[in-house]
C-alpha cells in the first residue's frame, strides 16, 4: 500500500465526515480497484472505491479514430472506462433514475479516483444455490426494464457527465483477438500465422456486424451473478442491486443477457437458461425471437472466445492468477455448444484445426 495513497484516502474520508470510521478491506478482482467497508459508530456502513487514475490505461474521446484508440491502448480500443470514478457516478445516477438499484453516491473525488458508495450489502447472486429462478426471473426482469429505456448519448448525474459510445468492431475485436496469443501460449501452441488469423478475422466479421446491426439498448456489459446483488426488501425491479457498471455502453439486447445466463464463473442449468431467454422474450413481444437467438448464440460464443484468452489466459500467464484455470472447462463447453448452432460450422472447423482437444484444459504449459 502506497503511504501516498493512504493519506490520499484519509484525506478524502475526513473532507466527506468519515475520518471515525472502521475501514475493513474487501476482496478483490481481477481490476486495479479495491474496496472497503467503513462502519460508522452507529453500527451503519458504506464502501470506499478507490481507483487510482494512473493505474490503468487512456479512455478513447468517444469521437477518436480506430489508429487514435490502437495508439492510446487497450482501454481506448475496448471502448472500456479504466476504471473511471466519473463513468461510475454518472452511470449509477442514470440507473437509479431508472428505477433499478445501483449505489447511491455519497461522495467523490473523480479526479483523485475515489467514492463512498451507498453499502448494498452482501448478498450476490452467487452465494445462492437454491431458488434460482426467483432470482434470474427478477435479473431478466431488471434487463427488460432498462432495455426499455432509449439509451443516451451523454449520462449526466451528480455532477459527473460521460458519454455511452458504442459496443463497435473494434470494442469487439480488442476483447477477442488476444486469444489468438494468450490461449496459445497457455496452451504451449504456436500461434496462428497470418493466413489463421485472417481466417479468423473472416469468420467472426458477420457476427460483429449482427452485434453492431442490433444496437439498441443500454448494455452493464458485466451482468452476471457476482456483480448482482439480491435485495428482497425492495420492490418490483430495484430488487436487483447492480455492481461494476462503470464499461457500459450502447449494444446489442443479447449482450447481457448471456453473460447471466452463460456466466463463466457458475453453472447455470441448460433448463433455467430456456426458461429465462423464453421469458426474455415473451416481455418483448417486437423481438425476432429466431433472429435474437441466433445473435445470442453466435455473440455467447465470441464472448467465451475472449474471457477464455482475454481475461482467463491473460491472468494465468501474464500475472500467475492460478485461480482461473477451475472456469476454463465451463467457458469451453459453452463455446462449443454455441458453435454447434446455426452457421457457425466455419468458425468451429477453424478450432477443431487450430486448437485440438488436449489443447483444450485448464492447464498451464507455459
Amino acid at each position: 500500500m502506497s503511504s501516498d495513497r493512504e493519506a490520499e484516502r484519509i484525506a478524502f474520508l475526513q473532507s466527506a465526515g468519515l475520518g471515525d470510521v472502521v475501514r475493513t478491506p474487501l476482496a478483490g478482482d481481477a481490476s486495479t480497484r479495491r474496496y472497503e467497508r467503513l462502519t460508522r459508530a452507529d453500527g451503519t456502513s458504506l464502501i470506499l472505491m478507490d481507483q487510482p487514475p494512473a493505474a490503468e490505461s487512456a479512455v478513447a474521446p468517444p469521437q477518436a479514430t480506430e489508429l487514435e484508440r490502437f495508439k492510446l491502448g487497450y482501454n481506448a480500443e475496448a471502448r472500456l472506462s479504466g476504471g473511471s470514478v466519473s463513468a461510475f457516478v454518472a452511470l449509477a445516477g442514470w440507473l437509479r433514475a431508472q428505477g433499478l438499484s445501483a449505489p447511491r453516491i455519497v461522495a467523490h473525488d473523480a479526479g483523485r479516483g475515489l467514492a463512498v458508495l451507498e453499502d448494498l450489502g452482501d448478498d450476490l447472486f452467487a452465494r445462492h444455490d437454491r431458488d434460482l429462478e426467483t432470482l434470474y426471473a427478477a435479473a431478466v426482469d431488471a434487463l427488460v426494464g432498462l432495455h426499455e429505456a432509449d439509451p443516451p448519448s451523454i449520462v449526466s448525474a451528480d455532477g459527473e457527465n460521460w458519454p455511452l459510445c458504442r459496443y463497435d468492431d473494434q470494442a469487439y475485436r480488442a476483447g477477442l483477438d488476444p486469444f489468438l496469443d494468450w490461449w496459445f501460449d497457455f496452451a504451449g501452441l504456436e500461434r496462428p500465422g497470418p493466413e489463421a488469423r485472417d481466417e479468423w478475422r473472416a469468420l467472426w466479421a458477420p457476427v460483429i456486424r449482427r452485434a453492431e446491426s442490433g444496437r439498441s439498448v443500454f448494455v452493464h456489459r458485466d451482468y452476471h451473478a457476482e456483480n448482482l446483488l439480491w435485495l428482497p426488501e425492495r420492490q418490483g425491479l430495484a430488487r436487483v442491486g447492480m455492481l461494476d457498471f462503470q464499461d457500459a455502453v450502447a449494444g446489442h439486447p443479447a449482450w447481457d443477457l448471456l453473460h447471466l445466463l452463460q456466466d463463466a464463473r457458475r453453472d447455470v442449468p441448460p433448463e433455467l437458461e430456456a426458461a429465462m431467454l423464453k421469458r426474455y422474450l415473451a416481455a418483448r413481444p417486437e423481438t425476432d425471437r429466431e433472429q435474437f437467438l441466433h445473435d445470442y448464440r453466435a455473440l455467447a460464443a465470441l464472448n467465451a472466445a475472449r474471457i477464455l484468452g482475454r481475461v482467463f489466459a491473460r491472468q494465468e500467464v501474464a500475472f500467475r492468477r492460478n485461480r482461473y484455470t477451475a472456469f476454463m472447462p465451463r467457458t469451453w463447453a459453452h463455446l462449443e455448444r454455441n458453435l454447434g448452432h446455426g452457421d457457425m460450422e466455419g468458425l468451429r472447423a477453424w478450432f477443431d484445426r487450430h486448437v485440438p482437444p488436449e489443447a483444450r484444459v485448464a492447464e498451464n504449459r507455459s
